[in-house]
């Protein structure tokens, strides 16, 4: 046979086969025939599919990478939050030289058995 078969579901518009598929689910809920699942059912087709999934080494390694990078990406905003507290500003003059802008807002002041304990 040369050339693709354009008959059957398979080679339905998506939507289409959506439509149809909904269709049936109707119709077995109505005639009390649909699957339900119970409790146990479900989570021993989660545990089935977690299985099959970890399987893929490339995809694991994937998943992992990307918690990675979101977990350093937020601990870096996180150092930068806490860094934005610590700095001073300084007012630059016109001839190039920096000093410190008075606040209104208390320094903490670090006494000698705070730098003890710190250690």
């Amino acid at each position: 046979m040369t050339g693709k078969s354009r008959r059957g579901f398979a080679s339905m518009d998506p939507t289409r086969q959506r439509e149809i598929a909904s269709k049936g689910g109707r119709a077995a809920h109505e005639k009390g025939t649909a699957h339900e699942w119970s409790s146990d059912e479900a989570r021993e087709a989660g545990r089935k599919g977690g299985v099959t999934v970890s399987r893929d080494r490339a995809h694991m390694a994937a998943i992992g990478r990307e918690g990675g990078e979101s977990r350093s990406a937020a601990a870096r905003q996180a150092r930068v939050a806490r860094a934005g507290d610590r700095e001073i500003p300084l007012q630059v003059a016109r001839d190039g030289g920096a000093s410190p802008v008075v606040s209104d807002r208390p320094r903490p002041s670090i006494t000698h058995a705070d730098e003890s304990s710190a250690r």
